[in-house]
């Protein structure tokens, strides 16, 4: 908002009526947008005025109607009444479900102006107090919730994360499973203009398709056994805030191509429904999965790949950052003992020594396990070795390839066997492995990851 020249949109079923108000504001100081009609205004609020002046009484959409599509929106536009004598009730009830203010026909252009301004400038230190409360959250969660780590590829993430929050660009996290991309999507909400509305999310492959549709987009009542009422949908809940989409790779074609609107319209289609509902989100989506690859094979559309992956942040696993693991377990191991009520226990030399020598396949989601479970299991202060779980303490080599391969082996089955006897022959070199294959280093990585290869130094 201009705090010099707001925006005013003027709403009523006269053009006379408008044409007036247009120039009186105009050459009050204010930028003026007309519409003729509520059914009109409704449209015009996707520009975002920052206060609307509107008639009570109106076919089809009247004034109460747009006051209701402007709260939808954004509940902080103030809202004028212009109503006449014998709608006054209406007005006075309108006030109460959040109007800024009314005026009563025939009212007197000073006093229209004046209560025009005093809505601007109410609107002005509005979006100042937002913007301090946003300049606050942030301040504190550069520095308390910061995600743990000093790694170097970890920081460059996080510094990559921190540059893009403030915008309204869509992110896309990759990384395996158990690296923290929900903290990363959580944390970019955090830094971010929405922080002050709500952070949605959900596991694309927790849900059958139907059902993931419906929590998805909503549906109307009836259109499928089961929908006795309206529901709205999450990108609907999530409006003003961020929706975190995990393991997008999950998603059906069908249920793709619908993501693929809401992304290009912003808008979405309950299942079952013919109105679209409009869509205010920022949107976060993350896999574990090599993306090229899904879309290569055609499980991933490529034009919904494209429009998400405008930022991509690529998590590095624990394995590659073991310098992280000593603050890791001091962070976890304090959390436990806020949440127990209790002192906070510490690892002793051998047992941080066995931490750092695990692969960590599971990555920080499994340290957190192991950590737990040495908690619950070890009766001093001091966590040994011996408590922790023993497939950590005695990692088993498992043997690269099978003696025993499946009868009638998949694509994706017979390329994994082949890297991984690649690899084998080429000592878990590497880089020689993505030489004698063909294909660049990072996309030998990619592999390894998505068919959950332990990578051997």
């Amino acid at each position: 908002m201009s705090a010099s020249r707001p925006t005013v949109l003027v709403v009523d079923d006269e053009s006379g009526i408008l044409d007036s108000l247009r120039i009186l504001l105009k050459n009050s100081g204010f930028d003026v947008a007309v519409a003729l009609g509520g059914k009109a205004a409704l449209e015009q609020l996707k520009a975002d005025p920052d206060i609307v002046l509107t008639d009570i009484r109106m076919p089809q959409v009247s004034g109460i109607d747009v006051l209701d599509a402007v709260r939808q929106r954004d509940a902080q536009t103030p809202v004028i009444f212009m109503t006449a004598q014998a709608e006054l009730r209406t007005a006075i009830e309108a006030v109460n479900r959040g109007a800024f203010y009314y005026v009563l026909k025939p009212f007197s252009n000073d006093d229209l102006v004046a209560i025009v301004r005093r809505a601007a400038e109410a609107r002005h230190l509005r979006t100042e107090n937002q913007q301090l409360k946003r300049e606050i959250r942030r301040r504190d969660w550069r520095t308390r919730g910061r995600p743990i780590g000093t790694a170097r590829r970890f920081v460059e993430v996080l510094q990559l994360a921190e540059q893009v929050a403030p915008t309204d660009s869509t992110v896309l996290v990759l990384g395996e499973s158990g690296t923290g991309k929900e903290v990363i999507a959580r944390y970019i909400h955090e830094l971010s203009e929405r922080t002050e509305g709500p952070f949605v999310s959900i596991n694309c492959g927790a849900l059958p398709e139907t059902l993931l549709e419906s929590e998805l987009f909503g549906h109307v009542k009836g259109s499928f056994t089961g929908a006795v009422r309206d529901k709205e949908g999450l990108f609907a809940a999530a409006r003003g805030g961020t929706f975190f989409l995990d393991e997008i790779a999950e998603m059906t074609p069908a249920t793709q191509v619908k993501l693929l609107r809401i992304l290009q319209e912003r808008e979405a289609l309950p299942v079952g429904g013919t109105e679209p509902v409009q869509v205010d989100v920022r949107v976060i989506a993350a896999t574990n999965r090599d993306l090229d690859e899904e879309m290569r094979i055609g499980r991933f559309r490529s034009d919904l790949y494209y429009r998400l992956n405008v930022i991509a942040l690529r998590l590095p696993p624990l394995r590659e950052r073991r310098e992280d693991i000593p603050r890791f377990a001091e962070a976890c191991l304090e959390r436990m003992a806020q949440e127990r009520k209790q002192p906070p226990r510490r690892l002793a030399p051998g047992a941080l020594e066995t931490l750092l020598a695990y692969s960590w396949p599971g990555n920080v989601r499994e340290l957190e396990n192991a950590l737990e479970h040495a908690v619950l299991v070890s009766p001093s202060e001091e966590i040994d070795a011996d408590a922790l779980p023993e497939r950590v303490r005695s990692p088993k080599a498992a043997p690269l390839i099978s003696n025993t391969p499946p009868a009638n082996p998949t694509l994706e089955a017979v390329e994994r066997a082949y890297i991984l006897w690649v690899l084998q022959a080429e000592g878990g070199n590497k880089t020689r492995t993505a030489e004698v294959l063909g294909i660049d280093p990072s996309t030998l990585y990619r592999k390894l990851s998505r068919y959950d290869i332990a990578q051997p130094d």
